[in-house]
């Protein structure tokens, strides 16, 4: 992970661009904390594709059934998944 004070942005904007390119994301901090991430062009339209992919595919999928989950059923499906314990058989 690349992380910098908001500072460099301005005064090392060149070093700042190659390592974008070069590296991937960049995490800006203002007075030590989080402010901003830069990131190309390029990377930034892979990330938000694979979001706009999932919606599409997820809205695809809803028009073929009636079946619906609740939003508790969702993010803890969610979660258990980012904690990669097995899917419940209801979902």
């Amino acid at each position: 992970m690349n992380i910098r004070p908001v500072s460099d942005l301005r005064n090392r904007y060149a070093e700042i661009e190659r390592d974008v390119a070069e590296k991937g994301p960049v995490f800006l901090t203002k007075n030590g904390y989080g402010s901003m991430v830069v990131m190309s062009i390029d990377q930034f339209e892979r990330l938000s594709g694979t979001v706009e992919d999932a919606l599409d595919a997820a809205d695809r999928q809803a028009a073929t059934t009636s079946q619906r989950y609740t939003h508790d059923e969702v993010f803890s499906s969610i979660r258990r998944g980012l904690r990669d314990e097995p899917a419940a058989a209801a979902m």
